[in-house]
């Protein structure tokens, strides 16, 4: 079975091949804002050019997994900020059906520095500080070394520390180590997940597709100083710079992020059929971003695997429900009501599936924005309200699907949809402004009751 989202492909990270700078605004009609941002600018890094990679509930930096699952599975790795307030409630966890796990279980050494990443922070990356910004000297240091060789490596998800320790790792490894080294010289760091052409394999009747994850490096600086070449934000990006071009993205919190890895972590062991560890890492990743419906998705499938139908039912109807215009979980939970005998449920679902995946992601609401520059306000709020039904926590659908419903006088309305958009951003600048807009709509709301 196939089943399908946003995702891409990876490649080795042996060598720095362009910079490309992207960037856009767009104006927030009547919410007083010149210029909301569309998509991330900054310079562009791609590093090398591999092969495409299949992997298991993944969550990988650069490239994420996902799992969906039943029958033929489909496991789906990727990144979607969330907050817990949208959840839905808490899935529900069988502890006492499953074995203790055989290994540790948690990412609290995800980040940490080894005594021998530390030594190499001292020196060679120290060396091309002299003469070199911090994120280009990271970057150098890491990708076009000579001493250090990284290469590209599928086979399991490793901690920044493994990754080094092996001179190899996923895109998510080589995400975390990346990142790991940036907090050690006080760079910011920001994770995006890109949309692009999914990759997916098959093993032991379940699917899994992948996602494809970038980082931004932003030097801390001084309010007001001038933003030169040396210190403007840099995007380190593993996949092939061919075709490429700009892409659309989304940034995801960090906690998303570890999300990631602790479902990648569910993922390999559910491949090699360990459902019991599977089980204890599908549930520290719904833990540490209840939001993050790809987790839920996999514990859905570990649940399918161990006999737990009802369990699992529950879990795609809950993602389901967050998420009307996923069609991974929906995908998932039609086989399951295949394998159940209810066939007449299972055909509507497959035939929203059909209709959601042929339509392209950002589709809808780029449908949105022309009809709020012309002033269509309804049509907009008709599109913008689609792209929530596909991606429930992505903030910048509900900002502008608040935009329209305040044109259309719907203030109420508008406001709950920015304070779920605030509680869905994720970077400081996206907080202040929905903030603002919140606190402007006050008097305004006050008015009309």
């Amino acid at each position: 079975m196939r089943d399908r989202q946003h995702t891409a492909g990876v490649s080795h990270a042996t060598r720095l091949a362009r910079h490309a700078l992207a960037g856009a605004t767009g104006s927030l009609a009547g919410f007083g804002h010149d210029h909301w941002p569309l998509a991330l600018g900054a310079t562009r890094h791609r590093l090398g050019k591999g092969r495409q990679d299949d992997v298991d509930v993944k969550a990988s930096g650069k490239k994420t997994w996902r799992i969906l699952g039943i029958g033929i599975a489909v496991l789906l790795l990727a990144a979607c900020a969330a907050a817990p307030s949208r959840t839905g409630g808490n899935p529900m966890f069988l502890d006492d059906r499953f074995a203790p796990p055989s290994e540790p279980i948690g990412a609290g050494d995800l980040f940490t520095l080894s005594p021998a990443m530390k030594e190499y922070l001292g020196t060679e990356i120290a060396s091309r500080q002299r003469t070199r910004a911090r994120q280009h000297a990271l970057v150098d240091a890491l990708y076009s070394s000579a001493q250090l060789k990284l290469e590209y490596d599928s086979t399991l998800t490793r901690n920044a520390a493994e990754a080094f320790d092996a001179r190899s790792g996923n895109c998510l490894s080589l995400v975390l180590m990346t990142s790991a080294f940036a907090k050690a010289l006080d760079l910011q760091v920001q994770y995006q997940v890109v949309f692009s052409e999914q990759a997916a394999t098959r093993s032991d009747g379940i699917v899994y597709l992948s996602n494809h994850i970038n980082l931004t490096l932003r030097p801390t600086a001084p309010e007001g100083r001038l933003v030169t070449l040396a210190n403007e934000p840099l995007t380190v990006d593993f996949i092939p710079s061919e075709g490429q071009g700009r892409q659309r993205a989304r940034v995801v919190r960090e906690a998303t992020i570890v999300a990631m890895y602790l479902n990648n972590k569910a993922a390999e062991a559910l491949r090699e059929r360990r459902l019991d560890d599977a089980y204890w890492w599908a549930r520290a990743a719904i833990e540490q971003d209840p939001g993050f419906l790809t987790a839920q998705n996999t514990l859905s499938v570990i649940y399918r695997r161990r006999g737990h139908l009802a369990e699992a039912e529950q879990l795609l109807r809950n993602a389901v429900e967050l998420e009307p215009g996923n069609a991974v979980p929906m995908s998932n939970l039609s086989r399951l009501l295949k394998a159940s005998g209810r066939a007449d449920e299972a055909a509507r679902l497959d035939e929203r599936i059909r209709r959601i995946e042929a339509v392209p992601p950002f589709h809808y609401f780029d449908i949105g924005l022309q009809a709020m520059a012309d002033k269509k306000y309804e049509l907009a709020r008709e599109n913008f309200e689609k792209e929530v039904e596909r991606a429930a926590t992505h903030h910048e659908f509900h900002a502008w699907l608040a935009a329209a419903l305040f044109e259309l006088g719907e203030v109420d309305a508008a406001r709950r949809h920015l304070q779920i958009a605030l509680e869905n951003s994720t970077t400081p600048a996206d907080q202040a402004l929905y903030e603002s807009r919140l606190e402007a709509l006050k008097p305004r709301q006050r008015t009309l009751r």
